[in-house]
C-alpha cells in the first residue's frame, strides 16, 4: 500500500482516481493494481510524505494540521508522560510542563 497526503478538499479527486481510505490509519492510499503514477501529487520522494506536509496530527475533516498551544515536538518517539532523559531537558520550564503539572495537581483532588 502506498500512503497518500491528500488534503480534504483534494478527497474527491483522489477517489475518483482509485485512493481509498484506510480508516484504521486515517490516510488515503493507492490499492494494489492500481497506478501510483496519478497521485504523485500526493507523495513524496520514495512514497514518503511530500516535503511541503507538516509535523503533527491532521484533521480530516477540515485538511489543518493540528496540535495544542502547548504542543513541543520531541525529536524521537517515546511517551511524554513518563521519564525519559532525552526529553527531560526539552520539557524543563516548558508551557507542556506546566499545563501537565496543574492537570496532575486537580486529578489528585478528583479521587
Amino acid at each position: 500500500m502506498l500512503f497518500l497526503t491528500v488534503p480534504y478538499a483534494e478527497k474527491d479527486e483522489a477517489k475518483a482516481l482509485g485512493a481509498r481510505w484506510n480508516p484504521t490509519k486515517r490516510r488515503w492510499y493507492v490499492p494494489d493494481g492500481v497506478s501510483p503514477a496519478a497521485f504523485a501529487k500526493w507523495t513524496g520522494k520514495d512514497g514518503e510524505a511530500p516535503a511541503d506536509a507538516k509535523g503533527g496530527r491532521v484533521d480530516s475533516y477540515q485538511g489543518k494540521t493540528v496540535v495544542g498551544a502547548n504542543y513541543i515536538a520531541l525529536e524521537h518517539d517515546c511517551n511524554p508522560f513518563e521519564a525519559c532523559e532525552q526529553c527531560t531537558a526539552a520539557l524543563a520550564g516548558s508551557a507542556w510542563l506546566k499545563a501537565r503539572q496543574a492537570l496532575s495537581a486537580g486529578a489528585g483532588g478528583l479521587g
